[in-house]
C-alpha cells in the first residue's frame, strides 16, 4: 500500500476540515471532473487521491459544518471520523465473530450503552445497520414475523403468498421511510392504514384505540418520536397501552428524536416509548457520528433473529457465547460500523449526549425566536425539540423565494417542506459544531433574505 496515498490522504482530510466553519455551506458546482471514462491503465495512488480531491471539491456540500440546517444529518464528531479512518484501514468484516472479535465487541458494547441512553429494555436485540430506512425495515421485518407467527403462520420459511392478512397502522405524518420499509418486506405501501393526528402532528391515541378496536387479526401500529418537520412527539404511555390491548406490535421510529430520552431536560418527550416493541435511531444524525450508522432495536431479541439469521454450512457460528453481527441485521458482509459509534459515544459520555440534544433544543428555539420578531415571519408550530417550521409573508411563493435566496447567499443551508398544505421553511439543528453565535448568524442571514424578498413584492405592486 502506498504510504504517499495515505499521507495525502491525511492532508486533505484536514484541509477540509479546516475549513469547514467558514466556507459557504451550499456546493460550489457539480463536480463534473468526476465524470470521466475508465482509463486504460491503472495510475499511482497517491495521484488518484489528489484527483480525487480536486475532481470532488467543487461539489461538496459544508453539511458537517456548523450551519448546515438541512435534513437532520449532524456532524461527524472528531473522535468518530478518527475511528472512521481506522476501520477503513482495519478493513474488518462485521458480519461473524471469528473474522473480527474486536468488531462484535465494539457492537455489543455499543449497543448496549445507546439502549441505556435511549431508555430501552437492556435485554433488546440489536442491528447495526446503514441508516434509519434500514432500521426501519429491520424491525418492521421482526415486528412482521412476530405477528405472523403468533396467527400461526411462519412467514420466514413460508413467506407471504397465503399467509394472514397483516393490519398496518401509522400516523398520518408517518417519516417516507416507514412506508418504503413496508414495501420493501411486502407489506405495502399503500395498504397502510392513516390515523388522524393534532396540529402539531401527533398520532391521537383515541383515533388510534377507535381503529385497533374490535379486530384481534395480527396487527404493527407504527408511532413516532420526533416529526421530521416539527420535532413533535406522539404520546407513547396511551399508544403502546393500545396496543397491548388490541394485541397489535408497536414501533417507534425514532430516528433522531428518540436521542430525547439521553436529556433530563427533554426525557418527558419520550415517556413510554420504553414500552414499545421495536425502535428505529439514527446515529449519523444527532449523535453526529459519520455516514452510515443506526440501530434497529427489538425487545425480544428472538424476533429479530428469527427475521435475520444467516445460515450456510460453510458459515461458522459463534454459538451463544459470542455475537455474529449478520444475525442481527440485513447485511452479512458489511462495515464494522460499530467502532465510530463506540468513539462518539466515548468522546460524549452521558453528560455530552445530553448537552448535545439540550443545546441544539435551545439553538432552534433561538433561530425561530429571532425570525419571528420579524415583521411577516410566522413559526408555525410549538419548537419543542431541534427543529422550527417558518413561513414568510404567508405566501407559498415567498417562503419558497427566501429559501433558494437563503441557500444560494451560502451563509447556512436549509431546506422547504409542505406542512398542512402550505410550504414552510424547515430548521433542522443537529451539528455539534453549531454555537449560539452560528445560530444568530444563520437567523440574521435568512432575516436578511426574507427582507429582499419582500422588498421586490412591494416594488412588484407600485404603480408605473
Amino acid at each position: 500500500m502506498s504510504d504517499d496515498a495515505l499521507r495525502r490522504a491525511t492532508e486533505l482530510s484536514l484541509e477540509w476540515l479546516a475549513t469547514l466553519r467558514e466556507r459557504p455551506v451550499r456546493a460550489a458546482g457539480h463536480a463534473d471532473a468526476l465524470r470521466a471514462p475508465l482509463p486504460e491503465e491503472g495510475e499511482d495512488p497517491a495521484a488518484v487521491v489528489e484527483a480525487l480531491a480536486a475532481a470532488a471539491e467543487p461539489g461538496l456540500v459544508a453539511s458537517a459544518g456548523p450551519r448546515y440546517f438541512g435534513f437532520v444529518t449532524g456532524g461527524a464528531l472528531p473522535a468518530a471520523v478518527a475511528a472512521d479512518w481506522l476501520t477503513s484501514a482495519w478493513d474488518q468484516n462485521a458480519g461473524l465473530h471469528v473474522m473480527s472479535p474486536a468488531a462484535a465487541a465494539a457492537e455489543q458494547t455499543a449497543a448496549a450503552w445507546a439502549k441505556e441512553l435511549l431508555g430501552l429494555p437492556a435485554g433488546a436485540g440489536v442491528g447495526l445497520v446503514t441508516g434509519a430506512q434500514m432500521a426501519n425495515v429491520t424491525a418492521l421485518a421482526a415486528a412482521r414475523g412476530a405477528v405472523l407467527a403468533r396467527a400461526g403462520w411462519d412467514v420466514e420459511a413460508r413467506g407471504l403468498l397465503g399467509a394472514p392478512g397483516v393490519r398496518v397502522l401509522a400516523s398520518a405524518e408517518s417519516h417516507a421511510t416507514v412506508f418504503n420499509a413496508l414495501r420493501l418486506i411486502g407489506l405495502g405501501r399503500d395498504t397502510v392504514e392513516r390515523v388522524a393526528v393534532d396540529r402539531q402532528g401527533r398520532m391521537r391515541a383515541d383515533a388510534l384505540a377507535a381503529e385497533l378496536a374490535g379486530d384481534d387479526g395480527p396487527a404493527i401500529v407504527c408511532a413516532q418520536a420526533g416529526n421530521v418537520n416539527t420535532g413533535a412527539f406522539d404520546p407513547f404511555e396511551e399508544i403502546v397501552a393500545a396496543c397491548r390491548a388490541a394485541g397489535a406490535w408497536c414501533h417507534i421510529d425514532g430516528a433522531f428524536g428518540l436521542w430525547a430520552a439521553a436529556a433530563p431536560g427533554r426525557a418527558h418527550l419520550t415517556a413510554g416509548a420504553g414500552g414499545a416493541d421495536s425502535w428505529a435511531v439514527d446515529a449519523h444524525k444527532w449523535l453526529n457520528v459519520p455516514y452510515d450508522s443506526a440501530l434497529a432495536i427489538v425487545a425480544d431479541p428472538a424476533a429479530l433473529n428469527a427475521a435475520m439469521a444467516l445460515t450456510a454450512a460453510y458459515l461458522t457460528t459463534a454459538g451463544e457465547r459470542e455475537r455474529d453481527g449478520a444475525d442481527w441485521a440485513p447485511e452479512a458482509s458489511r462495515r464494522a460500523r460499530a467502532f465510530p459509534l463506540w468513539a462518539a459515544l466515548r468522546q460524549l459520555g452521558r453528560r455530552g449526549v445530553a448537552e448535545l440534544v439540550e443545546r441544539h433544543c435551545a439553538l432552534a428555539a433561538r433561530i425561530a425566536e429571532r425570525l419571528a420578531a420579524e415583521p411577516g415571519v410566522d413559526v408555525v408550530c410549538d419548537v419543542v425539540l431541534n427543529q422550527a417550521l417558518v413561513r414568510f409573508g404567508d405566501d407559498d411563493g415567498a417562503t419558497e423565494a427566501v429559501i433558494a435566496r437563503v441557500q444560494d447567499e451560502g451563509t447556512c443551508w436549509l431546506g422547504g417542506t409542505v406542512w398542512q398544505g402550505r410550504a414552510a421553511m424547515r430548521v433542522s439543528v443537529s451539528g455539534w459544531q453549531t454555537t449560539e453565535a452560528d445560530a444568530d448568524r444563520s437567523a440574521n442571514a435568512i432575516a436578511a433574505a426574507w427582507r429582499k424578498v419582500a422588498e421586490r413584492a412591494d416594488d412588484r405592486q407600485l404603480p408605473h
